[in-house]
C-alpha cells in the first residue's frame, strides 16, 4: 500500500497581534467526512520566522472551492522565532507556551465568529508544535483535525546536545508531546505530511544544522506520527509540503472528506488588497505592527518593469501597522514601495494578484551590508511559500542560474544579485518555473533594495 500510494505522490507534478506511499501508523485514523457539504472552520498556523500572508495562495484555493472566507483564519504570531533555550527569555522570540496561549487565543475567536463547536487546524512546520501543544493541553474538544505539514515531529536534531531547545527530539518539549503508544490525541483525526528526502530539516546528516558529518538521530520519516495518517508528498521541500498545490489537495480532501472540485485559484473581477507593515528589531523577524511606514502601489508593465502611471495607492502606518486597502485589477503586475523607519527603501515586484487579500504584509529589505558596499545595485529573488531547488526547479535571475542557490536538497529561499551602478535604471527577469518577475534595479547609493517575490 505504501508504495503504490507513494508512486501516485511522486508522479502527481513536480492575542493582540495573534488575531489580525502511504504510511499508517498502527493506529492510523482516516479524516470524518464533513457534515453535508460544510466544511468545518479552518485556522491556519505558519512556521518559526514566518507569518499568516504564507497562507494566502491556500485561502485563496479554499475559497475558489467554495469555503467561505469568514470561517478561516490564518494567525500571526507576535513573535514568530523559537528561543534557543525554550526556558530562557529572549527578546523578540517565543517559548512554546506562547505560542500554545496565542493558538488558544485563535481558537477561541474562530470558534466565537463562526457558532462552530470545533474547528480544523493546519500547520506548517513549527506551527504543529502549537497544535499539538494545544489538543494535548485541554484543547482536544475544541479541534475536530489537525494537519501537521513538514513538522519535525521528532526533533530536527535529537542528541543530548541543547537539551531546552524544542526542536531537540530527546528534548523534555518533544519528549512530552511524543511518549505513549500512540503519538496523537485520541479524538481528532491526525494527518502528516511530509517529503520523500528534500526537507532539509528531516536530514540524517548535520550538514543544514551547520554540523556537517555530525549524525542528527533524525531521518526523512522524522515528520511522521504514530497514530496518524502518514503521506509522503515525493520530492516537495520543507515549505512545499504546506504551501504547494498537492499539499492544498491533501489538506482539503482530509478536512472535507471529499476531493476539491479544483486546484486551481479562480479570479475575482475586482481585487482589494490590504496588510500590515511589520520589521526586524534587533535583527530578528517579528509580526509587531511598524507606525509612520509609507506604502505606494504602482501598476507596472510586466515585460518591462516600468510603472503605468502614478500610484494607485499611497498611505501611512499608524501604530497597528495596517496599509490599505487598495482596489486593483486581477490582471495588474504591481511594485510595492515600502519606505520604513530605519530600513532601506524597498521595492517589491509581484505577480498578478487574481484574488483579494488582507494578509499583503510588507517587511523591508535587511540593511545593505558589507557585502553590498560595491554594488551599485542590489535585487533578491524571494520565494517565501518554498524554496529555489536545483536541478529540480528552473531558477533563472537575469537569464543565469543563481549563485548563491546551493544544488541538492532545497535550502535557499532566496537568491542576491549585486551588479555595477552602470546597470541602474534596466529590467532585470526573476524566473522560478511558471513563474516570471520583472524588477528594475535601483540605486544603492539611495539606501534602495528591489526584491522579486515570487507568490507560488
Amino acid at each position: 500500500m505504501r508504495l503504490s500510494r507513494r508512486t501516485i505522490l511522486q508522479g502527481a507534478g513536480t492575542l493582540p497581534f495573534a488575531l489580525a506511499s502511504v504510511r499508517m501508523g498502527a493506529l492510523a485514523q482516516t479524516a470524518p467526512a464533513a457534515q453535508g457539504a460544510e466544511v468545518p472552520p479552518i485556522l491556519f498556523v505558519h512556521g518559526n520566522g514566518d507569518y499568516d500572508a504564507l497562507w494566502m495562495t491556500t485561502l485563496w484555493r479554499m475559497e475558489s472551492n467554495g469555503v467561505v472566507r469568514d470561517r478561516m483564519l490564518a494567525i500571526n504570531f507576535t513573535d514568530p522565532n523559537a528561543r534557543s533555550d525554550d526556558k530562557v527569555e529572549q527578546a523578540n522570540r517565543s517559548s512554546t507556551e506562547d505560542q500554545r496561549r496565542e493558538l488558544a487565543a485563535a481558537i477561541a475567536e474562530l470558534k466565537r465568529r463562526t457558532g462552530a463547536p470545533r474547528v480544523a487546524l493546519v500547520g506548517s512546520s513549527r506551527g504543529g508544535y502549537a497544535i499539538r501543544n494545544v489538543i494535548r493541553n485541554g484543547g482536544a474538544s475544541d479541534v475536530s483535525h489537525a494537519v501537521l505539514c513538514g513538522t519535525p515531529n521528532h526533533g530536527v536534531f535529537a542528541t543530548d546536545d541543547q537539551p531546552n531547545n524544542e526542536f531537540n527530539g530527546r528534548g523534555a518539549f518533544l519528549r512530552g508531546l511524543n511518549e505513549g503508544e500512540s503519538e496523537v490525541t485520541p479524538g481528532v483525526a491526525f494527518l502528516t505530511l511530509r517529503s520523500d528526502g528534500m526537507d532539509k530539516y528531516a536530514q540524517a546528516d548535520g550538514r543544514f544544522i551547520g554540523k556537517p558529518g555530525t549524525p542528527t538521530g533524525v531521518t526523512v520519516e522524522g515528520p511522521e506520527l504514530k497514530g496518524a495518517t502518514n503521506l509522503v508528498l515525493g520530492a516537495l521541500d520543507h515549505r512545499e509540503v504546506a504551501f504547494h498545490p498537492r499539499a492544498f489537495r491533501e489538506i482539503y480532501k482530509f478536512i472535507a472528506g471529499r476531493e476539491p472540485a479544483r486546484i486551481a485559484i479562480v479570479p475575482e473581477p475586482s481585487v482589494r488588497l490590504s496588510g500590515l507593515v511589520t520589521g526586524t528589531p534587533g535583527g530578528v523577524s517579528t509580526n509587531r505592527p511598524v507606525a509612520g511606514a509609507t506604502v505606494e502601489i504602482f501598476r507596472v508593465d510586466p515585460e518591462t518593469g516600468e510603472r503605468s502611471g502614478s500610484a494607485v495607492h499611497s498611505s501611512k502606518t499608524a501604530a497597528d501597522g495596517r496599509w490599505g486597502p487598495a482596489q486593483v485589477e486581477p490582471a495588474w503586475a504591481l511594485e510595492f514601495v515600502l519606505a520604513s523607519p530605519d530600513a532601506p527603501t524597498t521595492h517589491i515586484y509581484r505577480s498578478p494578484f487574481p484574488r483579494s487579500s488582507d494578509l499583503v504584509h510588507l517587511r523591508p529589505a535587511r540593511p545593505l551590508g558589507p557585502a553590498d558596499k560595491d554594488a551599485g545595485a542590489v535585487v533578491i529573488m524571494s520565494r517565501p511559500r518554498g524554496y529555489l531547488g536545483l536541478p529540480r526547479d528552473v531558477v533563472l535571475l537575469d537569464g543565469k542560474e543563481p549563485a548563491d542557490v546551493k544544488s541538492g536538497v532545497p535550502t535557499d529561499s532566496a537568491a542576491t544579485l549585486r551588479l555595477p551602478a552602470s546597470e541602474v535604471g534596466r529590467h532585470i527577469v526573476a524566473q522560478f518555473n511558471e513563474e516570471r518577475i520583472v524588477a528594475r534595479l535601483w540605486p544603492a547609493s539611495e539606501n534602495r533594495i528591489a526584491i522579486a517575490e515570487l507568490t507560488y
